[in-house]
């Protein structure tokens, strides 16, 4: 099973990002997927997540910024990210999570936002 993030980094306030993360080894369109992060000193705090069937939440500071989706066809979940905030900075992770309890995590992508 892997998990791999990519297209985090440096940019400046009010600007956009793109993440994606790409997943093997596991049946992709049955699991929930979703994006947490971890600021600097903080704990690891849930952004937004995409179920099987499409349906979306996101945390109250990013709503309206960000927008997570999913393409089963190519096993991938994205969370666009704009006018971001110096606060966005962190540490970014995808999940996967099934009904029945089975979680995966891949690993951090660093997003910093400068003022």
């Amino acid at each position: 099973v892997q998990l791999q993030a990519s297209g985090g980094g440096l940019v400046q306030a009010g600007e956009s990002l793109g993440l994606s993360c790409a997943a093997s080894g596991f049946l992709f369109s049955n699991f929930a997927m979703g994006w947490y992060r971890q600021p600097p000193g903080k704990q690891r705090e849930w952004v937004a997540t995409i179920t099987s069937v499409s349906s979306t939440g996101y945390l109250d500071s990013v709503k309206g910024r960000f927008t997570i989706s999913r393409d089963n066809a190519k096993n991938t979940v994205y969370l666009q990210m704009n006018s971001l905030k110096p606060e966005d900075t962190a540490v970014y992770y995808c999940n996967a999570v099934k009904s029945d309890g089975i979680q995966y995590w891949g690993e951090g992508t660093q997003v910093t936002v400068s003022s």
